[in-house]
């Protein structure tokens, strides 16, 4: 029977009219209604022609299908709806996820992951049979969300504009989605408002902030502390939101059982069982009090009962991807002030409600408004997988609020190519059409089918499962023991592992040889991958290690030969990551074929291991090496076939540590595997190290330069400063690219470091003199060496600053009252004592004798007495000797 007072009771039927007549008119429109209005269960039902709140002629029948970020908010979403109706899930309402799907024949409102209505698009554009499709809790701006609504309205635009389309959002920019979908109406609905209360409650001490993964212990005991103190304050249950499944397990262990706490403690998380999931939502059938410790899953879409009290870590997990690495992973981040909103909304969807803040008023004034977009920060390979397939590689023409960053595109696109799922301009190819149906990240998919060639299609579906969720930080780092762990394990887990698992094995054709695209039903996948950035190869490979007699026990197995566990382990591991496969360094470091260096931690069973398949890593931020959190042990033709893109034999010469390096090399990546010297290396070749060798360290450092050399150069330098052309360019740069001008033929019998501090620098700069001008006979006339002064004295003349200087002893000036010229530039006279120190510094050699020359006198005359020091300098003979004694 369909619950009449409970559907005229939701806020959002007033909007009804106004939503439905707008997708009879433009088709599309964006519904902004707060949490707790029915946007969500009952918008579909009136869509369908299911029911009319407050009686009326329902609509005409529409099949709609409902988008949802989120496993447990479709699932959740769908048996709220069927229990307004009065009937079970599969009726006129079932649900599709990744693994499973409860439809009926007559089934008309279905809700679905986004992921699994991605899948439904790429295998029918046209969406054949559906009238409607919302998109729900599109303020999250998912990856699979924004993908979503593009393909949809390319659909709208070129295939079906009769289909209507609905973005739907508690906080949302409904502007900006107004834009998106065609300056589509924008519809708000009210909610009942409950009063909402804001505690501000930051911790009593600075507590650090978020860190990659890390957490601060203190401010999660302060949360456990605020539950405390919400439990003995106010009445109802408590949703506590936590950045990740790790928070949630330290505040649990913290608050303790019922008997210490008074209140059942749940956990809510993507990971949790489906059952543990649905017990949460059913709320509390005893009346007894619950604390509800709950990731970003709870924040929308569904209904926690009997909350009547938040309490928000004011935390958060999104992805962050290093592309120059191949590293990614989550990150906690503080939450926008959206989020926040949302959070608190949780608490008053049913009553006057509390919400407990774990920050202070003054800081919540500097959030972000909004999360990031996951298209700005995350892993787009299968983004652009996704793209590909549908005819858009660059994503060029698609509707997108926020475009995707080129560089992150173009790493996406690189993985792609490599892995086989496009072709060089972007197409996809059977191969990738294979891999986009298979509801994984591409690096997996390409993992799943070239590992099931090699190990069964079974056990790669097992260890692939393994790596499309990371197993709990209690299974280890070693990945073999993990799927040893998992196999035996009775922990919510390992329950999902095996369902994964022959959800893999099924999807996978007979023959991973064959073209067929093996099963690719809608009901049956999603998208999932674990949100990692690294490039994989395209092909097969053999795994070394031990071999078993038998067979695998999976379907297209029977009768294949077995390696052993931690074989195959190692070769899906690398199939999936083949740029992480890392040679020993030793002492438990490794480097990665990527060139980014691994460790592993302390007391790790893998240390002594001489390669490593690395299926798990990230690098702090302040680090130089990544964190290895899962790996297999692998062998070298293991890394050699799956990092075969990567693999380079050939001849080497470079400058290396100071010298000339000619070697036979073979390269995998950044991991020399091996070396031999070159007895005639490339002429060419050398000549290009020589040079780089020049480039790097200077031609001052590496050639025989003589004083004589150097004031040559110093010279030259100066009259192309002064007059410029015909005289050259002498700097570093300008040698260096004129090499072939000056440097001929010495440079071309030079075969190492040692050949070129043969060259002597001065001979070989005189081939740059201005020869064919004639203008090279004028350099001693234009730049003297040295400069005859008044005494009779030959003084060299400094050209290595800005300006030549002509440092002489004073005495030898007398007389002189014009400042000497090079090049019709005024040297910068340095007049010395008679001990050769600096007495004063002039360009103007007359105004010192008005007006400097009294105070020199004057000080050092009496220092020097045996020297002459006339009143009149300028009347005075030049002299370099001292006065007749007396």
């Amino acid at each position: 029977m369909i619950r009449d007072d409970v559907l005229g009771s939701l806020p959002v039927r007033t909007a009804l009219p106004a939503l439905e007549a707008a997708l009879d008119g433009p088709g599309c429109a964006v519904l902004c209604a707060p949490p707790g209005t029915g946007k969500t269960t009952l918008v579909p039902l009136v869509l369908a022609g299911l029911v009319r709140p407050g009686g009326g002629v329902r609509g005409p029948r529409r099949r709609v299908i409902v988008a949802e970020p989120r496993r447990i908010a479709a699932r959740a979403a769908a048996r709220r709806m069927a229990w307004l109706l009065g009937e079970r899930v599969g009726g006129s309402v079932g649900f599709t996820v990744r693994g499973e799907r409860v439809v009926g024949r007559d089934t008309v409102v279905e809700v679905v992951t986004t992921g699994v209505l991605l899948q439904r698009l790429q295998r029918d554009q046209e969406l054949g049979g559906v009238d409607v499709v919302i998109i729900d809790e599109c303020h999250e701006r998912h990856l699979d969300a924004d993908t979503v609504a593009a393909f949809l309205l390319d659909v709208r635009a070129t295939l079906r504009p009769e289909l209507r389309l609905v973005a739907a959002s508690a906080t949302t920019d409904a502007e900006g989605w107004a834009r998106l979908l065609g300056d589509a109406p924008v519809v708000e609905a009210r909610g009942v408002t409950h009063p909402l209360e804001v505690v501000w409650a930051p911790p009593l001490r600075p507590v650090r902030p978020p860190h990659g993964m890390r957490v601060d212990p203190a401010l999660l005991t302060h949360v456990a502390s605020v539950v405390r103190g919400a439990l003995a304050e106010r009445a109802g249950d408590v949703l506590v939101f936590l950045p990740g499944v790790g928070e949630i397990g330290r505040v649990a262990g913290q608050l303790g059982g019922r008997g210490e706490l008074g209140a059942e403690v749940l956990q809510v998380h993507g990971r949790a069982p489906a059952d543990v999931q649905d017990a949460v939502l059913a709320g509390s059938g005893d009346g007894n009090r619950r604390v509800v410790l709950a990731t970003s899953v709870a924040e929308s879409s569904l209904t926690v009962p009997g909350v009547r009290v938040v309490v928000d870590s004011g935390l958060a997990r999104e992805p962050r991807t290093d592309h120059a690495r191949g590293l990614s992973a989550l990150t906690t981040v503080r939450a926008s002030q959206a989020t926040a909103r949302q959070r608190a909304g949780r608490a008053g969807r049913e009553a006057p409600g509390v919400v407990y803040r774990c920050w202070d008023e003054a800081q919540d004034a500097r959030l972000a408004r909004f999360p990031a977009p996951e298209i700005k920060v995350a892993d787009l390979a299968a983004f652009a997988l996704q793209a590909a397939c549908w005819g858009d590689p660059d994503a060029s023409g698609l509707a997108l609020l926020d475009a995707p960053p080129a560089g992150a595109l173009a790493a996406a696109r690189a993985v792609l190519t490599a892995i086989g799922a496009v072709d060089a301009e972007g197409r996809v190819t059977v191969r990738g059409v294979r891999m986009s149906r298979l509801g994984l990240h591409p690096r997996l998919a390409r993992a799943l089918l070239d590992g099931a060639a090699e190990v069964g299609a079974r056990r790669a579906a097992e260890v692939v499962a393994l790596l499309s969720e990371e197993p709990p930080r209690a299974y280890g780092d070693d990945l073999a023991s993990a799927w040893r762990t998992a196999k035996r394990g009775g922990d919510g887990y390992a329950a999902r592992w095996r369902q994964e698992s022959r959800r893999l094995a099924s999807a996978l054709p007979r023959s991973p040889e064959a073209g067929s695209h093996g099963a690719d039903g809608v009901d049956t996948t999603g998208t999932g991958g674990t949100g990692r950035d690294q490039r994989s190869p395209h092909g097969g490979a053999r795994g070394g290690g031990a071999v078993q007699a038998g067979n695998d026990g999976g379907g297209g197995d029977r009768g294949r030969r077995v390696l052993a566990d931690d074989v195959v382990v190692g070769v899906v591991a690398a199939y999936a990551f083949p740029e992480w496969v890392a040679r020993a360094r030793g002492g438990g470091a490794f480097l990665m074929v990527s060139g980014t260096g691994a460790e592993l931690g302390e007391g790790s069973a893998l240390r002594d291991a001489p390669w490593l398949a690395v299926a798990v890593a990230d690098r702090p931020a302040t680090a130089v090496s990544a964190r290895v959190r899962l790996a297999a042990v692998i062998d070298e033709d293991t890394a050699r076939a799956a990092a075969a893109h990567l693999l380079v034999s050939g001849e080497e010469v470079r400058w290396e540590d100071g010298d000339v390096v000619a070697r036979d090399v073979t390269q995998l990546g950044a991991v020399e595997l091996s070396a031999r010297p070159l007895r005639k290396p490339d002429p060419a070749r050398v000549r290009a190290a020589l040079l780089d060798g020049l480039r790097r360290e200077g031609p001052g450092a590496l050639l025989r330069w003589t004083r004589d050399a150097e004031a040559l150069r110093e010279r030259l330098g100066f009259l192309h400063r002064a007059l410029g052309a015909p005289w050259p360019d002498v700097s570093d740069a300008a040698l260096l690219a004129g090499a072939d001008d000056w440097l001929e033929p010495e440079l071309s019998k030079a075969r190492r470091r040692a050949d070129l501090a043969r060259i002597e620098a001065g001979q070989a700069l005189r081939r740059l003199l201005p020869w064919s001008s004639g203008q090279a006979g004028r350099l001693d006339e234009l730049a003297p060496e040295r400069i005859l002064v008044p005494s009779g004295s030959r003084v060299r003349v400094d050209y290595g600053g800005e300006q030549p200087v002509l440092a002489v002893k004073l005495q030898e000036l007398f007389g002189l009252t014009a400042t000497p010229t090079v090049a019709g530039v005024p040297v910068l006279v340095h007049l010395l004592s008679p001990a050769g120190r600096p007495a004063a510094v002039t360009a103007d050699l007359a105004s010192f004798w008005r007006e400097g020359y009294r105070a020199v006198r004057a000080e050092l005359r009496g220092r020097y007495p045996r020297h002459p020091w006339p009143e009149d300098p300028t009347q005075a003979v030049a002299t370099r000797r001292l006065n007749d004694r007396r």
